[in-house]
């Protein structure tokens, strides 16, 4: 008897699982070839018109070079984090065996899979104001401020080697120093984020292919030393891409912070995800309101948890009253950033824990979608509220355009995230929607919550 061909497109149909489970038909778990390309062309052109939106108006002045960093930034780090997200997402599935994760875990991959384009966004940054900018958003990089005692005291962090007052002089005669080991963490960062991912993508992707369960073990063996390694690269990219902008300020809670941002806002994309994935008529039977229940709790435990860091945060720097620390603060509690402040108090926890409170809501894909669009608008309103102060600090204080220059935040914000979103549904259309040979199938297909 002839064997039945195979294909990157359908799943192996020698496989125990497609045999056994009517769920995992080719019909249920795969779009038609060509599905979405023109919507994922189009995210990107749009994308890709809102970054140079951004560029172009970061090119006409000196200061507002500053705003269209600032703001390219925190769309580039919007998808960042996502992508970072989903990635420790899938080392946890991993790691615990989780049963009920088998029909979900394909999507969190394929977010994870944009990692490290997401990451080369966000490194550009630093990268273009160093060697175009001179300095304009991480002000650290130039040699105007090597004078700040503070500085002097980060010094070797950024640059490789102690502060000499000799050598790098303060001021207008001053030279600038390459920031040697600083652009060593950001290549450092990139290569075992690449390597990890798509280790961990390739060894899924050949299971679908072979069946072959010894892949997982070598995947959960893989997470349990990659699993450190994300831990401390997300607290470490915290620093250097976030918490260095203001390199005068610091906080031992940073890295959990960053971390709880990422895990609350890929919980939010997976459950948009796969609530559009089911309005299009597939993965039923495979992916249920017991699924979406348990997508739901992850929403509402991070939820609770970024709340959590956040107060922690801010009360122990309350408490210890730093100058250094107290000043993060202090400058956003001045004009119309203390209202961001505030709304992102209600936005990002009180609003979604009262909300998610709810059994129905977590087990409703249409309800849990609205939920999880309003999260991932919450995260950049986050990323907005921490980015966007310095872009307009010191001698620019008073020139900041406010709502004159919307249309260049609008841009910066939305450019990277769009065209994530474009690269997601095309991999959604082009690739399995369920790991299909995952060996804990027969528990994700008949997962059911008791609480």
């Amino acid at each position: 008897m002839t064997s039945l061909p195979t294909s990157s497109r359908s799943p192996n149909l020698r496989s125990p699982n497609v045999r056994r489970f009517p769920q995992l038909r080719p019909d249920n778990i795969n779009f038609v070839p060509g599905s979405g390309n023109v919507a994922a062309l189009g995210l990107a052109v749009l994308g890709l018109v809102c970054i140079a939106v951004v560029g172009g108006a970061g090119a006409t002045d000196l200061v507002f070079a500053r705003h269209a960093l600032a703001v390219y930034h925190i769309g580039s780090l919007a998808a960042m984090t996502m992508c970072l997200g989903a990635t420790f997402f899938v080392m946890l599935f991993y790691l615990t065996n989780a049963g009920w994760a088998g029909t979900v875990r394909r999507q969190f991959e394929n977010v994870m899979s944009f990692l490290p384009i997401a990451f080369l966004f966000a490194a550009a940054t630093p990268v273009l104001d160093y060697f175009v900018g001179g300095g304009k958003l991480f002000t650290w990089m130039s040699h105007i401020n090597y004078g700040d005692h503070l500085l002097q005291k980060k010094f070797f962090y950024f640059f490789g080697t102690a502060y000499d007052a000799k050598v790098h002089l303060s001021g207008p005669t001053g030279t600038d120093v390459f920031p040697v080991l600083y652009f060593a963490r950001i290549v450092l960062y990139g290569v075992l984020w690449t390597f990890i991912t798509r280790r961990l993508l390739k060894l899924s992707l050949l299971q679908d292919e072979t069946a072959d369960p010894q892949l997982t073990a070598k995947a959960r063996f893989m997470c349990a030393w990659g699993i450190l390694v994300m831990a401390l690269t997300t607290a470490f990219v915290g620093f250097d891409l976030l918490m260095s902008l203001d390199y005068r300020f610091f906080s031992t809670m940073w890295g959990v912070y960053i971390f709880a941002g990422s895990a609350f806002s890929s919980v939010a994309l997976m459950a948009l995800i796969l609530s559009r994935i089911r309005a299009k008529g597939k993965l039923e039977g495979a992916v249920t309101t017991e699924h979406f229940h348990d997508i739901g709790k992850l929403l509402f435990s991070f939820t609770v948890f970024w709340a959590y860091i956040g107060f922690s945060q801010y009360f122990l720097i309350w408490y210890s009253n730093i100058p250094e620390e107290t000043a993060f603060y202090v400058w956003r509690e001045q004009g119309n950033w203390l209202y961001v402040g505030q709304f992102l108090i209600f936005g990002h926890f009180v609003a979604p824990f009262l909300i998610l409170l709810f059994r129905k809501v977590k087990q409703s894909p249409s309800l849990l979608s609205i939920i999880a669009l309003w999260a991932i608008f919450i995260h950049i309103v986050d990323l907005f509220w921490i980015i966007r102060p310095m872009a307009y600090v010191g001698e620019a204080a008073n020139q900041d355009p406010g709502i004159a220059a919307g249309y260049v935040d609008v841009a910066g914000m939305l450019g990277p995230v769009l065209l994530l979103g474009a690269y997601l549904i095309y991999r959604i259309g082009k690739t399995k929607l369920i790991a299909v040979n995952d060996p804990f199938m027969h528990e994700a297909l008949a997962h059911k919550n008791h609480v």
